[in-house]
């Protein structure tokens, strides 16, 4: 993960509201819209872009962690696309 400010106050909640404070493989996937087995080749593959941690035998990543994820990539899109439109699409 990129250095970033912390992540936003109302992306940490609405991620701790649905998921708790901290996030399975399975949650994961289902939030970043990929499969579980995707997921879990990232992490080992260290291409996984958020940290994660073992606890026991099941892997973990923190809400916060995932929150910051989240708002870097749309502070990226925003700065690929200034006028908050996709490419390609046209008004």
């Amino acid at each position: 993960m990129s250095d970033i400010g912390p992540p936003s106050l109302v992306t940490q909640m609405c991620i701790f509201e649905k998921y708790g404070a901290r996030l399975g493989t399975d949650q994961l996937a289902e939030l970043l819209g990929q499969s579980r087995g995707g997921v879990l080749n990232a992490i080992s593959a260290r291409t996984f872009p958020i940290p994660t941690y073992l606890e026991g035998q099941r892997r973990f990543a923190d809400f916060r962690d995932v929150a910051a994820h989240l708002d870097a990539q749309r502070a990226q899109a925003h700065q690929q696309h200034p006028q908050g439109r996709g490419a390609g699409i046209r008004a």
